[in-house]
């Protein structure tokens, strides 16, 4: 029996997180049919809790971008000593350029009160990724450490929370990742007892 999901196997087994891009020559025709895909994800009770913010002009990408610097910092110093090391050692830092050279930002928002909104959302998210690959465009999963400011600016009401900004664009490198293999990953019928894994 021939496997199916070969094409998708590929897709996450290509993608990469994006932190550079080239500042134009994406339609937004292909954000709409990223986002299309995205609508198709199963949610809790159905509710369907996502909301998207797609952000092209360039000053709100910069106020998004300042703002989101700005918590960032203030993240940073309030970091233990442990993490600020490991942060240096990954050239994290509060500066993320990525906000405005991708020529869209999708800001992702999830209805709170609907059942399970955060596991819901995430998995469109998932979607979004994986389409944004298939089409060869870049993405990364950028969680802001505050929101307060970002809500002001995209006027996002009290009830939906903006659970990441996806940057999307023609990407100019990628960080190469690294995944544990699936034997480390996988028991079989309770945990701890380990199997043979076979792909």
């Amino acid at each position: 029996m021939g496997w199916c999901c070969d094409v998708i196997q590929e897709l996450a087994r290509r993608r990469v997180s994006a932190r550079s891009f080239r500042t134009g020559g994406v339609e937004f025709r292909a954000i709409a049919q990223i986002l299309e895909v995205a609508r198709q994800a199963p949610s809790g009770a159905n509710r369907q809790p996502w909301k998207f913010i797609v952000v092209d002009n360039p000053k709100l990408k910069s106020l998004v971008r300042k703002a989101c610097e700005k918590g960032e910092e203030e993240y940073h110093s309030r970091a233990p000593r442990w993490m600020k090391r490991w942060m240096r050692k990954r050239n994290i830092s509060p500066i993320k350029p990525f906000l405005t050279q991708a020529p869209y930002l999708i800001v992702v928002c999830a209805d709170t009160g609907a059942p399970y909104h955060i596991q819901s959302t995430w998995i469109s998210i998932g979607y979004i990724l994986l389409a944004a690959e298939e089409m060869g465009l870049g993405t990364l999963t950028y969680t802001p450490s505050s929101v307060s400011e970002l809500r002001k600016i995209l006027e996002i009401p009290e009830k939906y929370s903006p659970e990441a900004i996806l940057p999307i664009g023609l990407p100019t490198g990628g960080k190469r990742k690294r995944r544990r293999s699936l034997k480390d990953l996988i028991y079989i019928n309770r945990w701890g007892k380990a199997g043979s894994v076979d792909i």
